[in-house]
């Protein structure tokens, strides 16, 4: 061993020194240390809405604060009424009755993830995972000693992969399969068929699903979120669900998710949180508590402007020449393909890539946009629009100027 590699040379540890930073903060940290420089700078970076918490959940924090009992260390697991909530949530609105030893109250949708796979993966274990896929998936896979595997699905199939696709990726070693509808970052959503048959390849197999369902109720149109456990009691054994208020309540700041699963596997995972951050903040769980035990008006409202931009977005994409723009059906993200661009001379440069394309938009535009690699499929961009009306429409409106001097 070399003098460069021993472990009393390495300042980082080969493990974490491999985690690549999460590309879509990254672009919203550059976005925004670019607007406070004084640039005009309109961000499509950031996954979060743009509207305040309902004001309801945010009376039932400010008053958390001033009781003792909150002051103090509370369960490593979650709030036991917390717990109980969710559980009732979760029959709520996905028909999947569950006890409250079956959720982890977890420090956003992120711990969530990392502790559901830290929990059931060994060293070498193998998780199949469609892409284009959120950037923090494989680095928790990696983190917690397993392996991803991609399975690439493209504009053609509306980012949705066949049970032909997992099948020709598991190997001996795959453990398990993971499953997200709707799906950051492309907004795709899964039909109740589409899903009922993956979920049968995956009991057929003996394969563990971790479903997240962040965006369960941001669904356009004619999408309809079904919940795997819930459609396929045989599944619930083998089966993890990531859900969170971040998204629905407008709460990314907040930092409350949860996991519910077999009570063997919670546990375990609870084990781990109680020694890693020990419970979540008192007062982000109390305000997680007003949340779903609430009713869904707030989001209902959010959900009518996200529709009403979703709609504006894809039709301006859509007239860029070199731009392929599938209509999301879910979610907040537009995910056009500009693969068509890409090569062709733009002010003098020409962009052989979608980090390229993303950093002349930036440079040039002024405008805020993460590329495909950070998703696994170079040659896309992800557009946010959780973001205003005006913003949005004048972002977009800076893009097509720039694109429309692409020449050969």
């Amino acid at each position: 061993m070399s003098a460069a590699t021993s472990p009393t040379e390495r300042r980082v540890s080969a493990r974490i020194g491999a985690i690549s930073e999460s590309a879509t903060l990254a672009v919203d940290a550059k976005a925004k240390a670019l607007k406070a420089a004084g640039r005009p700078v309109i961000g499509f970076g950031a996954g979060e809405p743009d509207f305040p918490t309902p004001d309801y959940i945010v009376e039932a924090a400010a008053a958390a604060c001033h009781d003792p009992k909150y002051h103090r260390y509370t369960p490593a697991g979650g709030l036991p009424e917390l717990k109980k909530a969710i559980a009732e949530k979760t029959l709520r609105d996905s028909g999947y009755e569950v006890d409250p030893s079956q959720i982890l109250v977890t420090n956003g949708g992120k711990q969530a993830i990392y502790e559901a796979f830290a929990a059931i993966l060994d060293p070498g274990d193998e998780v199949i995972v469609p892409a284009p896929y959120w950037t923090t998936y494989p680095e928790s896979i990696r983190l917690a000693g397993g392996v991803p595997v991609e399975v690439v699905a493209d504009e053609t199939t509306g980012y949705r992969v066949s049970v032909e696709q997992l099948e020709a990726a598991r190997t001996e070693r795959t453990k398990v399969v993971l499953f997200v509808s709707p799906s950051n970052p492309t907004g795709s959503v899964y039909t109740e068929a589409e899903t009922e048959a993956i979920g049968r390849w995956a009991v057929e197999h003996g394969l563990w699903v971790l479903t997240d369902e962040i965006y369960e109720h941001l669904v356009y149109g004619d999408a309809v979120s079904v919940s795997l456990p819930a459609l396929l009691p045989e599944l619930r054994d083998k089966c993890i669900v990531v859900n969170g208020v971040a998204k629905t309540y407008a709460m990314t700041g907040w930092r409350v998710g949860w996991i519910v699963g077999p009570k063997d596997v919670i546990k375990a995972a609870t084990n781990l949180q109680s020694h890693a951050t020990s419970n979540v903040a008192n007062v982000s769980q109390v305000a997680a508590l007003a949340a779903v035990g609430g009713d869904l008006e707030a989001v209902a409202e959010m959900r009518k402007a996200f529709d009403r931009r979703r709609q504006t977005i894809v039709k301006m994409l859509s007239e860029i020449d070199g731009v392929v723009c599938p209509t999301p059906e879910g979610a907040f993200y537009a995910y056009p393909s500009v693969k068509g661009l890409l090569g062709k001379e733009i002010r003098g440069k020409r962009p052989q890539s979608s980090v390229e394309l993303a950093e002349l938009i930036l440079e040039e535009a002024e405008v805020a946009v993460v590329p495909g690699e950070a998703f696994g499929t170079p040659g896309y961009l992800r557009l946010s629009y959780a973001l205003g009306d005006e913003d949005l429409v004048e972002g977009v409106s800076r893009i097509q100027k720039l694109l429309a001097e692409a020449r050969d």
